[in-house]
């Protein structure tokens, strides 16, 4: 059965990621990508604070919205080979402020999830 969850997160995660990359950005930066992963961190910074300082949380939602919709969503493949390409065509100073803007945005975006999570009451 938690298979199903991870699955339908997964898609969830996929058809979001996929609406974000239509949105019309015309620039040799990665911004979407670079947009897409700090949602996601955001997201599952969230998730693991609600269920740090909740008990009743089923594994099977952690599984759908942790492993199935971040999973899905956030886009670190993608990430590392927009890098690569930023490298090889010899853009290193773009592709060096790309790697540290996703790093370091990113877990930024993991604290900032997993503070709405203690201000957020459910």
């Amino acid at each position: 059965m938690s298979f199903i969850f991870v699955a339908l997160g997964g898609a969830l995660g996929a058809v979001a990621r996929y609406a974000i990359s239509l949105i019309p950005v015309k620039t040799p930066f990665p911004l979407l990508t670079l947009i897409t992963n700090i949602i996601g961190a955001v997201l599952i910074g969230f998730i693991v604070g609600i269920t740090d300082k909740k008990d009743n949380v089923s594994p099977n939602t952690v599984l759908f919205w942790k492993t199935g919709v971040c999973g899905g969503f956030t886009t670190f493949s993608t990430f590392s080979l927009e890098t690569y390409m930023l490298f090889e065509n010899k853009s290193y100073a773009l592709g060096g402020v790309y790697v540290v803007l996703s790093v370091c945005c990113c877990i930024m975006g993991i604290l900032l999830g997993k503070k709405l999570s203690s201000v957020i009451a459910f």
